[in-house]
Order: C-alpha cells, then structure tokens, then sequence
C-alpha cells in the first residue's frame, strides 16, 4: 500500500484493543497508514500496544481510552470522544468479548450472563454509537466480529457464546439492511476461524484444527476487512467450507467439533 499522506490518514476504532486479535489487528492497520482510536479496559497494555506501534511507524497517530464496554454510557462517551479528537472516524471494529461459559444448568449462570452481556449486550451498544458517528458523518465501515460458532449451537461451555456470536451476527445483518440505501456506510460481519490468541492459548492443537499464528491471523483479517465485504470468513480457506457443513449437517456431528 502506498504511504497515505498525514493529512489524509483515515482513522480506525477498534474496541478491545489491548491483547489478541485486537491489538494484532491495530500492529497492521498502522501498517497499512491508518491512525488509530484504541480502547479496552486495561489502559497500561493499551499504553504499552502504542509505544510499540509508534516504534515501528513514527508517523501514526494513536489515542487510547480506558473501556469497560459493559458500561453502555461510556461506550457513547469513548466513541464520540475519539470522534471529536479526531473530526471522523472511518471504520470501527466491535471486536471486545470474552469468552467464559458453562453448560446450561450446571451452576454457570454468572459466567454465562457476562459472556452475552459483553458480547452481544455491549455490541450493541457499540453498534448505537458508532452508527450515530456514522449517519452524521453520511459515511463509515462497521465492522463485527463474529465467530465461526456463531454458524450452529453449540454444547457445553460454548453455548452461551456461540449465541452471543449468532446474535452479534443477526443484529449486524439488520444493521446492514438499513444501510442498503446509504452506500457509503458499509456494515461487515467477520467470522473468524482459529486463530491464536491469549485466550485459547492453552488448548491442544487437536482441539483446535487448521490453527494459524496470530500475526497471519490478524494480517488476514485486515486484508478482508479493507475490502468491505457484507460477510468474511478468515481465513477462508478451510473456513468457508466448515461454515456451509457447520449449517447443514445434523447436530449430532456439529457437536463433535467442540
């Protein structure tokens, strides 16, 4: 990519910046001249994210917030923040979420209720701002982060969060019905694959087939979300196939894969 001039950089928001996917996502779009709006709860990893990245590009713009985005009013007060630090902003990643869950029933109601709060909950509330952003400026990308679980139900520890996922899915998709007569306010639903992180470092590769690194992880996912696609499987090869099998096989196989 050709260097963007300083004037010109587009600015890029991206929630739950400060580990995994998040901050390996904001090392590339540095990369590729955007100045970057971080934000997550941990503000002294966020601090450290920045120094590192302006290392690499001295050039890059980077604010940083503190963001808990379980707490809905200070999502509106980061975003709009940023924006006035900023005049605009081009593209926001929902990408904050954790993953804890427990089967239903067996006692993990607390764990399961936090994981759909902060990541279908909080989306939305991310979603509210940032198309507030969007619809005054008349143009911006949203971008949320699915998963691949979101394609079925799944058992166990996973149920609670692959219906976060589903529905983070859903709410994007009516988003984008909205947007249909407003082209230049794109809304794209990322599922990604395994991708190496902190929080499923410590599970066995046979648990977790086709796993890459996380700098190829989030290399690709910068590449399919420049290209604004409606929907992106990352990588898309296997995942795109697993994704049509995950739909239509009966849910006796679906289970076997987590």
């Amino acid at each position: 990519m050709s260097p963007i001039d300083s004037q010109t950089r587009p600015v890029i928001l991206i929630t739950g910046a400060s580990s995994g996917l998040g901050a390996g996502m904001a090392h590339e779009f540095a990369k590729k001249g955007y100045d970057l709006a971080l934000c997550a709860r941990r503000i002294e990893q966020i601090d450290a994210l920045k120094a590192e990245i302006q290392v690499d590009i001295p050039n890059v713009r980077i604010e940083v917030a503190t963001l808990d985005v379980t707490d809905h009013g200070a999502v509106f007060d980061v975003f709009h923040g940023f924006c006035k630090k900023f005049k605009s902003i081009d593209r926001i990643i929902v990408n904050a979420g954790i993953g804890i869950g427990a089967p239903i029933g067996k006692g993990g109601f607390q764990d399961n209720l936090a994981t759909i709060e902060t990541n279908f909950t909080a989306a939305l509330a991310q979603s509210e701002a940032a198309m507030e952003i969007f619809r005054a400026q008349e143009y911006g990308h949203l971008v949320m982060m699915s998963s691949m679980s979101a394609m079925r139900g799944l058992r166990g520890a996973m149920t609670a969060y692959s219906t976060s996922k589903a529905a983070v899915a859903s709410l994007a998709e009516g988003i984008r019905a909205d947007m249909l007569r407003k082209p230049k306010i794109k809304v794209s639903t990322i599922y990604p694959g395994y991708i190496r992180t902190e929080i499923n470092a410590d599970i066995p590769k046979s648990k977790t087939p086709f796993i890459i690194d996380t700098e190829k992880g989030c290399r690709l996912l910068a590449e399919a979300i420049e290209r604004e696609p409606s929907k992106a499987f990352v990588p898309f090869w296997p995942w795109s196939v697993i994704g049509f099998l995950m739909r239509v096989l009966p849910l006796s196989l679906v289970t076997k894969i987590n």
